[in-house]
C-alpha cells in the first residue's frame, strides 16, 4: 500500500491535492482543538465582526500552515508534515496559555472576546512568528 501512495505522490499534481487535503483536514481538527480552550466562540465572534478574534485565530491558521509549508519544503512525507504540524500545534498552544500566564493583568480570552486589538494583533504575531522558529526545527 504504501509503495502505491509513493508512486501517486511522485505525481506533482495529486501530491499538491494530498498536502492540501491534509493540511485542510489539520486545520479543522487544530482549529476545533483551539475552539474547545477559548472562553469565546471564535466563528460566533467573527460573523460578528470581533477583529481580535480574527486576527487570534488567523494567527494560528498561518502557524498551522506555515509550519506545513517548512516540512514540504524540506521533503517530509505527509505523514512527516502531518507530526509536524500535530507539534507545532501543541507548541502554538502552549504558546497560548504562556502569553495568558505572562499576562496576569489581564485575561487573554476576555480581551480577545472584547475586541482588544492590541491583545488580539499580539496573539496572531505570536502564533506567526512561532510557527518560524518551528518551522525552522522542521529544517534542521
Amino acid at each position: 500500500m504504501d509503495k502505491e501512495v509513493d508512486g501517486l505522490l511522485n505525481n506533482p499534481y495529486i501530491a499538491t491535492l494530498a498536502y492540501v487535503s491534509v493540511a485542510v483536514m489539520a486545520l479543522i481538527v487544530f482549529l476545533f482543538c483551539f475552539e474547545l480552550v477559548t472562553r469565546y466562540n471564535c466563528w460566533k465572534e467573527i460573523k460578528q465582526g470581533n477583529l481580535s478574534v480574527a486576527m487570534a485565530t488567523g494567527g494560528k491558521i498561518f502557524g498551522i500552515c506555515n509550519l506545513f509549508r517548512f516540512s514540504i519544503e524540506g521533503g517530509d512525507s505527509v505523514y512527516q508534515s502531518m507530526a509536524w504540524a500535530g507539534f507545532g500545534f501543541i507548541v502554538l498552544m502552549a504558546a497560548y496559555f504562556l502569553f495568558e500566564f505572562v499576562t496576569p493583568v489581564f485575561r487573554i480570552d476576555e480581551e480577545i472576546k472584547r475586541d482588544n486589538r492590541a491583545v488580539g494583533l499580539i496573539a496572531m504575531i505570536i502564533s506567526v512568528s512561532l510557527s518560524y522558529v518551528i518551522g525552522a526545527t522542521v529544517l534542521y
